[in-house]
C-alpha cells in the first residue's frame, strides 16, 4: 500500500510540513512529521484490547515546530551535552552554539529537531527521511549527510536505523531518538509505577550542570542498579533532581542490536523493551516536565513520563577516554535501534 501522508500545516517560513502514518499488521501505529523526523503518536493496546497513544507529543504542527522538550524529535549532530559547547579536533578548536546556558544541548538551538526532513521514500510500514547538515550548522565542521528510516513490524516492533556520512572532513556523531514514554497512556498519570530493568553494569556521575565527571562508576549498590527489574520510582529521591544519566553497556558500537532495557506496566499489561547496537542508553524521568500542554488536552506532569535515549557517552569530544563518535571524512555512520511492544498477563503491582 501506499504511504500515509497529510498536510500537518508550516513553518514560520512557510514550508509545508507533513504527517505521516504508519501500520503494522498486529496492533502497533505511529504517527510521524518530517519537521525534526518526529515521532507525533505511537498507539498499542492494552491487556484489554484498548488502544493509547504511548508518547508524549502536540496536537498540530505548531506545537512541534516550537517545542523546548524534544518531544519524539531526532536528536543531532550530537546527543547530550558538550562543555561549553566547544571541543578541539584535529588541532582546530570548533566552537558550538550554546542553547544551554554556556553549554551545548541536542545539537543546539536549530538542531536536527528543527528541520525540515526531505521524503525519500515510504511505504504502508515505512518512512526514510532524510537532511543534508550544512558545514557551519551550529557550529560543526563539516558536511553531514544523514538518512534516517522508520519501520514498524509484524512483532510490534517500531525499529529506526539512521546512516550517515561525512562528506568533507571530520565531524562528531552521536545521534538519538527522543520521545518521551509512558505505557500508562500519555497524560494518564507518572511514571514512577513502571518496572525497569536495564543491562548496564556502569554509569557515568555527572555534575551539577548534568555534565559527565569523566568517571565511569560500577551501578553496584547504587540508585542506579536496575539490572534486576524495579519500578523507577523506589529509589528516585535518591537521586537529586531525577535520573537524567548515561548507563553504560560497553565501549563500542555492536554490529547488530542487543537488548539493553526493559520496561513493564503491570496494570496495562504493556511490555516495552529497547534494543540497539549503541554502547550506552540515557535515562530521563521527565525531571523538568512542569504541566506542558500536549496532544488531546493533556497536562504533562513531573515524571510523567521516561526516555530511553540510545547513543555514545555525553561530551565525548571532550573527554579522551570516552570512545570516540568523531566520523571521519567518507565514513559511513550506521545505527540500529528497536523498540518492541508486547503485552503480559500479569498484573502484579510492584
Amino acid at each position: 500500500m501506499k504511504l500515509s501522508k497529510t498536510f500537518f500545516g508550516r513553518t514560520l517560513e512557510g514550508a509545508e510540513v507533513s504527517l505521516f502514518k504508519l501500520q503494522s499488521p498486529n496492533g502497533l501505529s505511529v504517527e510521524l512529521t518530517d519537521f525534526g523526523a518526529t515521532l507525533t503518536r505511537l498507539y498499542f493496546p492494552d491487556k484489554q484490547g484498548v488502544r493509547q497513544n504511548l508518547v508524549l507529543g502536540y496536537e498540530d504542527a505548531s506545537g512541534v515546530i516550537n517545542d523546548a522538550n524534544y518531544f519524539g524529535a531526532t536528536i543531532g549532530r550530537c546527543a547530550n551535552r558538550i562543555n561549553q559547547g566547544k571541543f578541539e579536533l584535529d588541532g582546530r578548536m570548533i566552537q558550538l552554539s550554546q542553547n544551554e546556558g554556556e553549554h551545548h544541548l541536542h545539537g543546539g538551538i536549530e538542531g536536527f529537531n528543527k528541520k525540515v526532513w526531505a521524503l525519500v521514500d515510504g511505504g504502508e510500514h515505512y518512512l526514510k527521511l532524510a537532511y543534508t547538515s550544512a558545514d557551519g550548522d551550529e557550529g560543526y565542521p563539516g558536511e553531514l549527510s544523514v538518512e534516517i528510516t522508520y519501520r514498524v513490524t509484524e512483532k510490534n516492533e517500531l525499529v529506526i536505523e539512521y546512516d550517515a556520512v561525512a562528506t568533507t572532513c571530520a565531524t562528531p556523531v552521536n545521534l538519538t531518538h527522543h520521545s518521551y514514554w509512558n505505557l500508562a497512556g500519555a497524560g494518564v498519570a507518572d511514571v514512577l509505577g513502571h518496572r525497569l530493568m536495564l543491562g548496564c553494569e556502569r554509569y557515568l556521575p555527572v555534575d551539577e550542570a548534568l555534565l559527565p565527571t569523566g568517571e565511569l562508576v560500577p551501578v553496584a549498590g547504587t540508585p542506579f542498579d536496575f539490572r534486576v527489574a524495579q519500578t523507577i520510582g523506589l529509589r528516585l529521591t535518591d537521586v537529586p533532581g531525577g535520573y537524567d544519566h548515561c548507563f553504560v553497556r560497553g565501549d563500542a558500537r555492536l554490529a547488530s542490536p542487543a537488548l539493553i532495557a526493559t520496561v513493564e506496566h503491570p496494570p496495562s499489561g504493556r511490555v516495552m523493551t529497547v534494543s540497539t547496537t549503541e554502547p550506552a542508553v540515557q535515562f530521563y524521568t521527565g525531571n523538568f516536565l512542569d504541566g506542558v500542554e500536549g496532544a488531546d488536552g493533556q497536562l504533562y506532569c513531573r515524571h510523567g513520563a521516561f526516555c530511553l535515549e540510545a547513543q555514545h557517552f555525553p561530551d565525548s569530544p571532550n573527554q579522551p577516554q570516552f570512545p570516540s563518535v568523531n566520523l571521519k571524512p567518507g565514513a559511513k555512520y550506521h545505527q540500529t535501534t528497536i523498540y518492541r511492544f508486547l503485552v503480559s498477563d500479569a498484573d502484579t503491582e510492584a
